[in-house]
């Protein structure tokens, strides 16, 4: 069932040098998305729908589709079910600019290779047509990066191949799908864990269910899968085993960085990704020239934005969509929230929330501006504010 269609821009929008060989190419041959966010995600224990859990400020699913937003993709179509109109809801907000999204929904959570099928009902033929690829990825692994996903598609569509996927190498493959491989090296199936023999159980390689495919055999292939495995469902993996005994040839790519196919099923697995994320976040910010004295207790939102010169002490934590001027020193034990701090400006030991600090102002220590606070350029806010008087209005 279709609950909503997002046009938030046009696919002519669109640059991506890292996908095909030139622009007439990705036209020619056209690459839409399926995002699959339809489960409870019980593991998380709460109200929240488990795609809309935060890292570093922003949801994961966005994670995901900040990713995508990469490629010149015409059409995204996410899947929903659990809670579906907060999902929904999230997405029409706060997507990527630009982003033609589509929403279906999976009534009743039946596996991946079902949400797949409801999925196609939302990329109609008449307008993408079969000779497309598309791309499929899980809502909940926030961590992947565009170059590997451009990789994906690009190595896809070199190879000519009916599918290809996105493979891991684990040390601890425990619950992961594995990769089993036919002639030619080809993939030719993906035996989940809990159907696998012994001698495919000590298989390191893992599907990531990240996957690119040619539309025109996608769908052929969906009506071919069968419920009968361990969890009576209908699998997404089995498609492969479907396309390698039709003669259709499987490819795969190994991503490079195990961490960026990690999934997130519980508030620990969701620290982990939160850790990472953030390491991301501030190497680049020391990269453009931000100072960090001790970046392990420096927690950083995807929104903020620093200029130059920036000097952040330890316990520094910039929430929302701070905008923090050059030159401008924080911490120690610092949280600002949605606030703008002027070049200049040194804040210590303070909380600030929606409020905006001017150039050379002193805030702190142990100060706690409302919401809506104003601090004039050069004004002062503490226990002892300076002989000018000027102060918040």
């Amino acid at each position: 069932m279709v609950i909503r269609t997002y046009p938030q821009g046009s696919a002519d929008d669109w640059e991506s040098p890292s996908v095909g060989t030139s622009r007439s190419d990705a036209e020619a041959r056209p690459l839409s998305a399926v995002v699959l966010a339809a489960g409870h995600g019980t593991r998380m224990r709460s109200a929240r729908p488990k795609p809309l859990h935060r890292l570093c400020g922003r949801p994961m699913i966005l994670h995901v589709l900040d990713a995508l937003a990469e490629l010149p993709v015409t059409r995204v179509v996410v899947v929903v079910g659990h809670r579906a109109e907060w999902v929904t809801k999230t997405l029409v907000d706060h997507a990527p600019p630009g982003m033609v999204i589509e929403f279906v929904e999976q009534v009743e959570q039946r596996g991946t290779g079902d949400a797949m099928s409801v999925a196609l009902t939302g990329l109609p033929d008449d307008e993408d047509g079969d000779d497309g690829d598309v791309v499929v990825l899980p809502g909940d692994t926030p961590l992947l990066r565009p170059g590997t996903l451009a990789r994906l598609v690009q190595t896809h569509r070199d190879n000519d191949d009916a599918a290809t996927l996105l493979t891991a190498v684990l040390d601890d493959p425990t619950g992961y799908g594995r990769v089993v491989r036919g002639r030619d090296d080809a993939v030719a199936r993906v035996v989940e864990h809990g159907d696998a023999t012994d001698e495919q159980l000590a298989v390191q390689e893992v599907n990531t269910s990240m996957y690119c495919f040619k539309r025109s055999v996608l769908a052929p292939s969906l009506r071919r899968l069968s419920p009968s495995n361990a969890q009576g469902e209908y699998y997404l993996t089995d498609v492969v085993e479907v396309l390698y005994e039709a003669g259709h040839r499987v490819g795969s790519v190994v991503v490079e960085d195990t961490m960026e196919v990690a999934g997130v099923n519980d508030r620990a697995q969701l620290a982990v990704a939160e850790a990472e994320l953030r390491d991301r976040i501030n190497e680049r910010w020391m990269r453009r020239g931000v100072t960090m004295w001790d970046p392990q207790t420096t927690y950083i939102d995807t929104d903020v934005t620093l200029g130059t010169d920036v000097v952040l002490l330890p316990g520094v934590i910039l929430q929302g969509a701070c905008v923090i001027g050059e030159h401008a020193e924080l911490g120690p034990d610092t949280r600002l929230v949605d606030t703008t701090v002027g070049e200049g400006a040194v804040i210590t030991s303070s909380v600030c929330r929606r409020s905006v600090i001017g150039a050379d102002a002193r805030v702190g220590p142990f100060a706690v501006l409302a919401e809506g606070t104003e601090v004039p350029a050069g004004g002062a806010v503490g226990p002892a504010p300076s002989d000018s008087g000027a102060g918040p209005r």
